[in-house]
């Protein structure tokens, strides 16, 4: 555990042992104590930490808040990281650090280096993070690329929390959507040959189906005409595929996004957890034949209706292969939580894939659902909803082309998960500080300029008196740098990354105002070692913090 979450619960600790001493001595009557919790406060002038225990505890106790806090507070006394603790109205208790405990942990900020905000949380257990998965008929949208960021910044925030992270891409290589993608594909091929043939009624119509067909017809000439139809259709829709895949991964490595793991659908059927997993549950008494298919009774787990897992004509359903894959996932592979990031459209699917983990013997608590939701492209207040290029969907490798990967970073994970998202492509391209991307990694840039300057003039600062730091912007600063610890915990326990964006902006403007009033390189030269010992410690957290996200810490701009 970091240094910072250790005086936490030892601010904890010592509250629990003062409210258990003051009901002992009888101060306090015999009542059920509340959970205690610390928390951050908004306005600085109350401390670094406040708890509001003694409003928790005001009416089971039949005392005014006030009175419980100063009772409370009486036995516990400052320790060297803790300067000052005050009562506040109406009945809080807050928490000073010491200048002298603030200013020595820039040093060791500086000793952890590249190991700095992590944390001991997981302890090591096994977690995997599923995301994007999107059925290779098709390129990438922007909607993909959120889910994508998502999922690539929560795996980085959990592997230096101690989880050990795999992620993983789940290929839908079977069923329905991929025989119609064959079919799609050998109709735009023999177009292609200049045979006259209709498209499938249900085909993918987009544009980059004919520059598919073409691109096969290129390579293979007319070979696939030499074949039965449905042959045909089956070995063209192979090559079709592994060139969607292949388009998918270049356009995630280019996003930076990459996956230990690429599942295949079809695999559940050549390595029989499907039969294995259907047996099961028939076996339990889950699965149900009616209306001439084969249901998974929810209704006996809860749920509002049943759900089809075999159709009439003795097809799978989507849901039945989740099943399967679920199956493998928690029995096969043991992973301890499986986490699965998933578009708007999949939010009908969460409970009754619970339902089903838990028939499988599986606690649901251990699957964790986080749900994507929709992305609208903006060109300042234009609304943007077709590819200036194809004049069809806007893919995501336009938007990275257009704005660069560490804008998409920023800007996809800037929002929480469930909130709906507008990228203002123009906002994202903007060397100003009213683009949160430039404003961040100038900050950096900045920083490192600062360090070239004393490097050129030849001032080493190793041996700064860090005690010199005693003005307020700097005491700003190294308070907002001791709060990326406390990031990654609170990240790792409600799956929520889009808080580094408003950290790493936080971070930045506590840096930015001790800039403005702080000259580093002086005369002054104990202070200006000081000083460059604390910009370097700001260095290092803001391109943690950067890299968290998945973008680039950049040395001058």
């Amino acid at each position: 555990m970091s240094e910072i979450l250790s005086i936490r619960q030892k601010i904890i600790d010592s509250l629990q042992q003062a409210a258990v001493q003051a009901q002992t001595s009888g101060k306090l009557p015999q009542v059920p104590l509340p959970e205690v919790s610390v928390e951050r406060p908004q306005n600085p002038e109350h401390g670094d930490y406040a708890t509001s225990f003694p409003l928790k505890l005001a009416r089971a106790a039949g005392l005014e808040p006030l009175a419980i806090a100063n009772i409370i507070t009486k036995p516990i006394t400052p320790s060297p990281e803790i300067a000052d603790i005050a009562v506040a109205p109406p009945g809080f208790i807050n928490f000073t650090f010491s200048n002298d405990w603030l200013t020595h942990q820039v040093s060791n900020i500086l000793s952890a280096g590249d190991t700095y905000g992590s944390i001991e949380l997981g302890k090591g257990k096994r977690v995997q993070i599923e995301f994007v998965s999107v059925n290779p008929t098709g390129p990438l949208h922007v909607g993909h690329g959120r889910g994508a960021i998502l999922g690539s910044a929560l795996a980085n925030v959990l592997n230096i929390a101690g989880f050990a992270v795999e992620e993983e891409y789940y290929i839908n290589d079977t069923g329905n959507q991929i025989n119609t993608f064959n079919r799609s594909l050998f109709a735009r091929y023999q177009q292609s040959l200049g045979i006259d043939t209709e498209m499938p009624a249900e085909g993918y119509f987009g544009n980059y189906m004919i520059e598919l067909a073409k691109e096969i017809k290129d390579e293979k000439g007319d070979s696939f005409l030499n074949l039965p139809q449905q042959e045909a259709e089956s070995q063209i829709g192979k090559v079709g595929l592994a060139k969607m895949i292949s388009q998918i991964k270049q356009d995630l490595d280019l996003l930076g996004v990459n996956f230990d793991v690429w599942f295949s659908e079809k695999s559940l059927y050549d390595n029989g957890q499907y039969r294995k997993v259907m047996s099961i549950l028939k076996q339990g008494g889950y699965l149900a034949d009616k209306e001439s298919a084969t249901w998974f009774v929810s209704t006996a787990l809860g749920e509002d209706k049943d759900n089809v897992v075999v159709r009439s004509d003795g097809s799978a359903t989507y849901f039945a292969t989740d099943i399967a894959y679920h199956y493998n996932k928690f029995v096969e592979r043991h992973f301890d939580r499986v986490i699965d990031i998933w578009g708007a459209d999949h939010q009908g699917h969460v409970s009754r894939m619970k339902a089903v983990v838990s028939a499988l013997g599986i606690d649901p608590e251990r699957l964790e659902v986080i749900i994507s939701q929709m992305v609208t492209l903006r060109r300042g207040g234009e609304l943007v909803r077709l590819s200036k290029r194809s004049g069809d969907i806007v893919t995501l490798h336009e938007v990275i082309e257009e704005v660069g990967v560490d804008a998409c970073r920023f800007f996809f994970l800037a929002r929480s998960a469930d909130s709906q998202m507008d990228f203002d492509l123009e906002l994202a391209k903007k060397e100003s500080q009213d683009n949160p991307v430039y404003y961040v990694q100038y900050a950096h840039a900045r920083i490192a300029s600062i360090l070239r300057l004393a490097k050129e003039m030849e001032i080493s600062f190793n041996d700064g008196d860090v005690s010199l730091l005693a003005a307020e912007p700097e005491l700003s600063l190294i308070r907002k740098m001791l709060m990326l610890p406390e990031i990654v915990e609170l990240i790792a326990n409600t799956l929520e990354p889009h808080h580094l964006t408003y950290y790493a902006q936080d971070l930045a403007t506590a840096f930015h105002s001790f800039y403005k009033q702080c000259r580093v390189v002086s005369d002054d030269e104990p202070l200006c070692k000081a000083r460059l010992k604390l910009v370097a410690a700001a260095k290092l957290v803001l391109a943690r913090t950067l890299h968290l996200m998945g973008m680039t810490a950049p040395e001058t701009m």
